[in-house]
Formats: structure tokens, C-alpha cells, sequence
């Protein structure tokens, strides 16, 4: 639900800058020395910051955060720049390039205070977006549903269940391959094929839906291709008892991933690989896919049962769905897909989920 009156804060917070700005001292004659003068800029534009980025996200949900933190923080630099300007033309205020910088770093640090919950809680509506129409033509239809088959350059399975089933549906739930960027140079050839192959079933008349998972970077500009693309919590299909996650956020034990989950998919990694060559690029995407393999074993190698569940429990009258663990299991209300990686794939039939 869209919350249009949280503009009132960024705005406001914006004026009591402009009046701040416009007066020859500190209100009460308070005199900052350096360095506090520098951090009152950061403050007030930390807290400028924040709000605006709590604002967008609850009334752009289909914005990635990497993109809104970058929006929010061009926004914050450019005002803080108009502001020390705007200071010139006020007797007894300097306009210094020392305050510009500390207005941004400001503006960086009450966007990194607004994430530091996503380490630690469930509450991560802050990363989590979507778009596109989550609603099935026909719900009576087959909807096949497909976790992590990390596929590399061949997809395995997936022609064959079209063929078998040319009349279903199509979720898919994170994980698709090994790795993959969206970034322009950097898909594979069987990353290609698997975009042509979701064209073709859409033309065909199909609903096709990509929730993104852990190996999945900065896809939303193949959003057009799907019917609906989503990552973090809070999937889910209009008039059906289904919803889902990639199940990667599930733990909230795991600070290490939960860490590294904003790291890899922030705005500065975004602008990183956006300046690199392609051929760096693709390297680097390599990197991050054998570190996967290989780090964090301690948590990969459980299931997170008790939190799991809890997950479930808190979409009551639904049927909960992730992928992620590689292994199938049932809590209460809430199913572990099982690994697709050989074309192992589940479908929802008739309010239930079952083996293909």
C-alpha cells in the first residue's frame, strides 16, 4: 500500500535546511568548532537521507534498492551543493567545500543506518521490490514451479517440460544459473536463450514469473520479459493461496550472507561493474560465483527448520514456497522445493504442490 503523505517528512526536514541555511548563525547563538560543524551537516542530511529512502520505498516498490539508495543519494548531493551555495549570499556563513562533503557523507551514512535492520531481523521491505501483474489469466491452469536449477549453458529439462506440458504456467525461483548479471555484455548464451524461451512462452499466452535469488544480480532490466519479477519477501499471486521468497533471507541467524546480500547488490557495486570492461566484468561475475560454492558453509549445510517456519506462520492461509535449500521439506504451512538442478520440478495443481 502506497503511503503518499510520508512525503510531508523529506519535505519537511528539506525546509528546516533551507531555514537553516538562511540564518547568520546557529539558532541560539551556538558557536560548532570543527569537526562538529561538519558532522551537524551530516546529520541533518543523514537524516534527510533516511527519509527520503523510507518514503521512496513505500511508494515506488518497484524500484531495486540499489537503484533508490543511488537516486537518494544523487538527490542529497545535489541539494546539499545548492545549499552551500545558496550559503554565499548569507552574512556571517561561508560557503565551504569541506560542508559539501560532509552533507554527502551524510546522505551515505543514513542510507547505510536504514539498511543496518537487513542484517539483522525480518523486517526487509527495504530491499525486497517487485513488478508486473501478479494476477494468472487462468489459475486453473498448471503452474510449474522451478528452484535453483543453476543451470550453466545448457537448461537442462525445461524444453522437455514445456513439451509435456504446453498449457502451464511458469514460476521460477531464483537461482536460474550459476551466476547471472544484468548487466549489457555480460549474459551468456544460455541466458539468452533462457529470455527467448520466456518470450516465446509469453506469446504463447503463458503467465511467467522470476523471483530473483542469491546468484542473481541487478536483473531488473529484464523485467519486461516476465510477468511478473520480484526478490526479497513478499511473493505472492492475486486470487490464489500461494506465495513464496527465494528463501536465501530466511535465517536471520546468518549476519554473514545477510551482510554480504547488501554489499553485492548496492548501488556502488552497480556503478562498479557498470565502469568496468566487459571482459573484467565477466571475471569478476566468475569470482563471485566460485565464492559462492565455497564460503559460509556452516549455514548452507542446515536447514533453518525453526525459522523456517516462522517464515511460513507469518502467511497464514497460504501455501509458503521457497527454493534455496536444495532439499525438499515441510514445515506447517510452508514447503522446501527441492533442487531442479536435473530437472526436478514441482507444480501447483489444483491448491496443492506436487511432484511434476
Amino acid at each position: 500500500m502506497r503511503m503518499r503523505w510520508l512525503w510531508i517528512l523529506p519535505l519537511a526536514v528539506a525546509a528546516a535546511i533551507v531555514w537553516l541555511s538562511a540564518q547568520s548563525h546557529y539558532p541560539g547563538g551556538i558557536q560548532l568548532p570543527p569537526p562538529l560543524d561538519k558532522m551537524a551537516h551530516a546529520t541533518v542530511f543523514g537524516v534527510l537521507a533516511w527519509v527520503l529512502d523510507l518514503t521512496l520505498q513505500r511508494n515506488r516498490p518497484d524500484l531495486p534498492m540499489y537503484r533508490r539508495h543511488l537516486v537518494v543519494f544523487l538527490a542529497v548531493a545535489i541539494y546539499g551543493a545548492t545549499d552551500e551555495w545558496h550559503q554565499r549570499f548569507v552574512p556571517g556563513r561561508s560557503c565551504e567545500f569541506g560542508d559539501w562533503l560532509a552533507d554527502a557523507l551524510g546522505g551515505a551514512l543514513g542510507l547505510l543506518a536504514g539498511s543496518l535492520p537487513l542484517i539483522f531481523t525480518r523486517h526487509l521491505g527495504a530491499l525486497s521490490w517487485w513488478r508486473g501483474t501478479a494476477r494468472r489469466v487462468d489459475p486453473a491452469r498448471d503452474l510449474i514451479l522451478v528452484a535453483d536449477p543453476h543451470w550453466g549453458s545448457e537448461l537442462t529439462g525445461l524444453r522437455e517440460a514445456a513439451t509435456r506440458f504446453p498449457e502451464a504456467d511458469w514460476l521460477f525461483l531464483g537461482d536460474v544459473f550459476d551466476v547471472w548479471v544484468g548487466m549489457p555484455g555480460m549474459e551468456t548464451e544460455g541466458q539468452r536463450a533462457f529470455l527467448a524461451w520466456v518470450d516465446a512462452r509469453r506469446a504463447a499466452g503463458r503467465w511467467v514469473g522470476l523471483w530473483l535469488g542469491n546468484r542473481e544480480y541487478f536483473l531488473d532490466r529484464h523485467a519486461a520479459h516476465f510477468d511478473v519479477m520480484g526478490e526479497g519477501i513478499g511473493g505472492a499471486l492475486e486470487g490464489e493461496a500461494l506465495t513464496w521468497e527465494h528463501g536465501d533471507l530466511i535465517n536471520t541467524a546468518d549476519r554473514q550472507y545477510r551482510l554480504w546480500n547488501l554489499a553485492s547488490r548496492s548501488g556502488p557495486l552497480w556503478l562498479l561493474f557498470r565502469l568496468m570492461p566487459g571482459g573484467t566484468a565477466r571475471r569478476v561475475s566468475a569470482w563471485m560465483e566460485q565464492k559462492l560454492r565455497t564460503t559460509n558453509t556452516a549455514y548452507k549445510l542446515t536447514f533453518p527448520r525453526s525459522a523456517f517456519r516462522a517464515a511460513a506462520e507469518a502467511r497464514p492461509g497460504t501455501t509458503f514456497l521457497t527454493g534455496h535449500f536444495h532439499t525438499h521439506e515441510v514445515e506447517a504451512n510452508g514447503i522446501a522445493l527441492p533442487w531442479a538442478h536435473e530437472g526436478q520440478f514441482m507444480v501447483w495443481r489444483g491448491g496443492k504442490v506436487a511432484g511434476l
